[in-house]
């Protein structure tokens, strides 16, 4: 939504964006601010990473954010005998037409959903980098080319270790934001409760946008205008994550910084904002940058984390006094 984006654009992106909240909370209980970051990352078509302890409603959300959406919505279950060709599609001789056919894989859908992605071995994890970040699939020299919108919602268990495999650094600085669903509070708890023995489902919900229309979000969310000031604030809170070499091994990178500012992007403009402010940048910082940061060991024993650092950076980094609107 730039300078020449009209209001009523403005408007109707909001109202879009209130009726798929209130359609995913219609099931999902609890977490608002979790739910916006998912809402977020799909408007700017960003990947999610749902990071937290079994039976908290991970799954719960990205079926719900994905049913609410429309389009086309596969799902992957994770397993270590998953091969890469189960994800991404394969080529199989055809004896009718004398040629290989590719088939295409789960990937091929306007969300995918995959549950305990640190389950599959390595080499299947690795069957997603390009996809995720070039939007495509290339199998036999051949590219295939994904639907858009395309995301994936990806959860994994952080307190479990057997049988799993750590996402590498690469994998993990796909994804455009990592959040976590938390406990519920008690109100929320019940009304888990309640529907859970009820038998309700995420598969009872009915999208409220079409293809079409989250098409339309995503490209008003590219047109959502930043100041050169605000560029410069996002390079120096990026910047500032690998000048602390006693604290951090792996600072943030140039990836880092463009997925905070689509990211801020977005964030302006659910708020019906036609243009970034630093508190889009500011709200953002933990979930967009928090998993980019590897801490050094001694540093972790002590006790510090990406959370903290990240904390300290963004309050002493100067917030830009100049105007950010255009014009």
């Amino acid at each position: 939504m730039g300078a020449a984006t009209s209001a009523a654009d403005a408007d109707w992106f909001v109202r879009q964006h209130r009726l798929l909240a209130a359609n995913v909370t219609q099931f999902f209980r609890g977490n608002s601010a979790v739910v916006e970051l998912a809402l977020t990352c799909l408007y700017a078509e960003g990947h999610l990473l749902l990071d937290d302890v079994p039976g908290t409603g991970k799954t719960s959300l990205a079926k719900a954010v994905a049913q609410s959406a429309g389009g086309s919505v596969r799902r992957v279950q994770f397993t270590p005998d998953l091969l890469p060709s189960d994800v991404t599609g394969v080529q199989i001789w055809d004896e009718r037409s004398r040629t290989f056919e590719f088939h295409h894989g789960p990937v091929f859908a306007n969300v995918v959903l995959i549950d305990e992605i640190n389950r599959a071995s390595p080499k299947t994890q690795a069957a997603l980098l390009e996809v995720m970040q070039e939007r495509q699939v290339t199998v036999d020299s051949v590219t295939h080319p994904v639907p858009r919108p395309f995301v994936v919602i990806a959860t994994q268990n952080p307190v479990e270790h057997g049988g799993t495999y750590e996402l590498p650094e690469a994998q993990i600085d796909r994804f455009m934001a990592r959040g976590s669903v938390g406990y519920p509070g008690h109100e929320a708890e019940v009304e888990i409760l309640t529907a859970g023995t009820r038998g309700a489902s995420p598969a009872d919900l009915s999208p409220v946008v079409s293809t079409a229309d989250l098409v339309r979000m995503t490209d008003l969310v590219r047109g959502v205008y930043i100041s050169r000031e605000v560029f410069d604030y996002i390079v120096m809170i990026v910047a500032d994550t690998r000048r602390r070499p006693e604290r951090i091994r792996l600072g943030v990178s140039p990836r880092g910084g463009l997925a905070l500012a689509r990211a801020a992007q977005a964030r302006a403009a659910l708020n019906g904002r036609p243009f970034v402010t630093p508190d889009d940048v500011k709200a953002l910082v933990p979930e967009v940058l928090g998993h980019r940061i590897i801490l050094r060991p001694e540093a972790a024993l002590d006790g510090v984390t990406a959370e903290g650092i990240l904390a300290q950076i963004t309050a002493s980094v100067p917030v830009p006094e100049r105007r950010v609107a255009p014009g």
